[in-house]
């Protein structure tokens, strides 16, 4: 007897298993699977005289789409575009540099407005450190309302304490 009157009485059978049988049986004198007519069998050898590298790209697809219908009707929707030449490749490592230093300069100036401030007191007086102080002030009060500031503090306070800590060494004797 159980607790719970929903609970069967007799214990569960095992976990169910994929059925291989297909529901939809094929017709008569038609085959079940007729897109793989269209494929070659593998050779007996693994090693093909007439195979370069460079066909690589080019005939994996062909024998993926003669696979099934879906892989060829998304090759015909999506078609793969030419490889990039020697100009393409380099105007996409542009890109990709030019994002990095963007984000990196985003991060520092979030999160490390202090150095701007500490950087612009160490040079000598004149209009543009001063200006660049000034702005560098309101910033760093600016972000220390938004408590972005706080990382950076907490880590230096970590450093200090670290660095100010009495370390005992065992003297050997």
């Amino acid at each position: 007897m159980t607790d719970h009157p929903d609970e069967p009485e007799i214990p569960l059978g095992p976990f169910p298993v994929a059925n291989t049988v297909s529901p939809f049986p094929p017709l008569d004198g038609e085959r079940a699977e007729p897109y793989l007519d269209s494929v070659a069998a593998d050779p007996d050898s693994d090693w093909i005289e007439t195979a370069d590298a460079h066909d690589l790209s080019t005939a994996a697809p062909a024998v993926a789409s003669a696979l099934t219908p879906l892989i060829a009707l998304g090759q015909f929707a999506f078609p793969p575009g030419l490889p990039p030449d020697d100009e393409g490749v380099a105007a996409r490592d542009r890109r990709w540099a030019s994002r990095t230093i963007v984000i990196a300069g985003a991060f520092l100036l979030i999160f490390n407005a202090v150095s701007i401030q500490n950087w612009s007191r160490q040079q000598a007086p004149g209009w543009v450190t001063t200006t660049v102080r000034r702005l560098a002030d309101v910033w760093v009060e600016q972000i220390s309302q938004l408590g972005a500031d706080q990382p950076r503090q907490a880590l230096r306070d970590g450093y200090e304490a670290g660095r100010d800590a009495e370390w005992l060494v065992n003297e050997p004797r």
